[in-house]
């Protein structure tokens, strides 16, 4: 099968493209798991992470991508939820232990034994993966392959996030950074909370443009203040000053959540804190961590009732380093799909 693999880490840019084209052998699933011939895989800022060395170390070599969709080619013996040619997706989690305290209250998300998609097992830069079938998602028949792939990190991370908020309606939210998330986040806040303003802080016009588009009621620099103290702030960016300007953004009692894996190296310099100013008056930090398999069926079904269209840009496999620079970049405008099959 066709490949784009991970065999070492570097800092990405233009003149340095870490995945590499590969022919590898199409893999066979064990009695529990099912094989996917993949049609789509989202491309994600945590690829970035994972290929720079934010992330915990991956298990090289690696193909990358946890936003994918396929339909299934083979099931092994002891599959009973799925069969040959229905149509899944795979998520950020790959695999729990299924027996820790964390999962069996369904925090799978925070087990000891969390592997990662496309970080501690194959992903989706291919044209085959297998995954345990109960890490497998049905796709609502609403979304195409190509709608459907970053609703499974991109969309389900954000609902995540937005849950954590603790928003209610008619409560004003701010979201830090506008890319594959912000941009599904936006829609989510507009159809569940349709009396809370939504305020986008973002360091490119054309983000900005972007939210205005979607229905953000302001867009401004992240270092800009809203016209308004904000109930809730969701962060995406990769760096630390914008934690900085978000907490000032806060209203009393508010609640700043933090979907990042990880943040810029050498920058926590940048986290000078005047304690009155941003954190006094019972102002929250919450960050995020991973995704539950409740988040992803929870998300789909959602997004499937509220007739959500994600704004994706489409790119072949083989371009998959391109997709990446671009991203590391910021030439962004919604997500970006590798279509595969």
């Amino acid at each position: 099968m066709k490949a784009m693999r991970l065999t070492s880490l570097c800092n990405l840019n233009e003149n340095q493209t870490p995945l590499e084209w590969v022919q590898a052998p199409v893999p066979t699933p064990a009695a529990h798991e099912i094989l996917i011939r993949v049609s789509a895989c989202g491309v994600c800022h945590t690829e970035l992470d994972e290929i720079e060395g934010r992330t915990p170390p991956p298990h090289l070599p690696v193909i990358p991508g946890h936003q994918v969709v396929g339909r299934i080619e083979t099931v092994g013996d002891q599959v009973d939820d799925f069969k040959a040619g229905d149509r899944v997706g795979v998520a950020w989690i790959f695999s729990a232990c299924g027996h820790c305290k964390f999962c069996l209250s369904g925090q799978e998300n925070l087990c000891p034994a969390f592997q990662a998609t496309g970080r501690d097992a194959n992903g989706g830069y291919a044209e085959y993966m297998t995954v345990d079938q109960h890490f497998a998602y049905r796709i609502p028949d609403s979304f195409t392959d190509q709608e459907a792939a970053p609703l499974l990190c991109a969309g389900a991370i954000g609902y995540r996030s937005l849950r954590l908020t603790n928003l209610h309606d008619g409560q004003r939210l701010g979201l830090t950074g506008f890319g594959a998330s912000g941009h599904l986040v936006l829609k989510m806040a507009k159809h569940r909370f349709p009396n809370s303003e939504v305020f986008v802080f973002a360091r490119s016009p054309e983000e900005r443009q972007f939210a205005l588009e979607l229905g953000a009621t302001w867009a401004g620099d992240t270092k800009r203040r809203a016209p308004h103290k904000l109930d809730a702030i969701i962060d995406t960016t990769p760096a630390w000053q914008p934690i900085v300007e978000a907490l000032a953004n806060l209203e009393a009692g508010g609640r700043l959540v933090i979907n990042a894996i990880r943040k810029e190296a050498g920058q926590e310099s940048l986290l000078q804190l005047d304690y009155p100013r941003h954190l006094w008056l019972e102002k929250e930090i919450k960050s995020v961590a991973n995704i539950t398999r409740r988040d992803v069926s929870e998300f789909l079904t959602l997004a499937a009732d509220m007739k959500m269209q994600p704004e994706v840009q489409l790119f072949s496999l083989e371009q998959a380093n391109e997709a990446l620079v671009e991203l590391k970049t910021r030439k962004i405008r919604g997500a970006k799909v590798l279509k595969i099959g």
